[in-house]
């Protein structure tokens, strides 16, 4: 009896040491990137404005999308620079160009509040989302998300609205019953500027 033991013994260990795998630890902004791409984001990562605004016209002319909706004055001059016509008004029909407030790495998330949204809420929005970012926009967490939000408030109020885009891929149905009600997946291209 011990000889199977012993067999059965051997076999779990052979199968646990098979099992671990060696742990990769990545940068913060690669794997936000890991993350990103890997739940359907499209990533763009720009080192001049000139960049951004060629970015940008490609990804209006790949999509057919003729005006773009945007309300943040310093997006509109890169939009003047384009060849788009854009809005101030939302229009859930219109994609969305605007900033963050982070980039989360330990999952791929994008942290927005009233700051880029006013009052609404993401699955009240568009399907489809263009963000700006900065490289100095990533955190490792969403708790160190919230800490950059309390303290890059310069006049003391705390922006609401604070939520985050977690899924890339409008089409995919999740059956997770924590989500319901609350889809906020968005077909969205990331702008990265590297500004460090």
């Amino acid at each position: 009896m011990s000889f199977f033991r012993k067999l059965f013994k051997s076999k779990e260990l052979s199968k646990e040491i098979a099992e671990k795998k060696p742990i990769v630890k990545l940068s913060i902004d690669d794997a936000f990137v890991h993350n990103f791409i890997s739940k359907g984001g499209k990533f763009l990562y720009c080192i001049s404005e000139k960049e951004i605004i060629s970015n940008l016209n490609q990804i209006i002319s790949e999509n057919n999308w003729d005006i773009i909706t945007c309300y943040d004055k310093q997006l509109n001059n890169f939009l003047k620079k384009s060849n788009v016509k854009f809005q101030l008004e939302v229009d859930n029909k219109k994609p969305f160009f605007t900033s963050c407030e982070h980039l989360i790495s330990d999952n791929g998330d994008i942290l927005f509040s009233s700051n880029q949204l006013s009052t609404h809420k993401i699955a009240s929005l568009t399907d489809d989302f263009i963000v700006f970012a900065k490289t100095s926009q990533f955190v490792r967490n969403t708790g160190e998300g919230l800490t950059g939000i309390k303290t890059n408030c310069k006049n003391g109020t705390i922006p609401t609205n604070i939520s985050a885009v977690k899924k890339y891929n409008i089409d995919e149905d999740n059956d997770n019953f924590l989500n319901y009600g609350n889809n906020n997946s968005k077909n969205l291209y990331l702008l990265l500027l590297e500004d460090l």
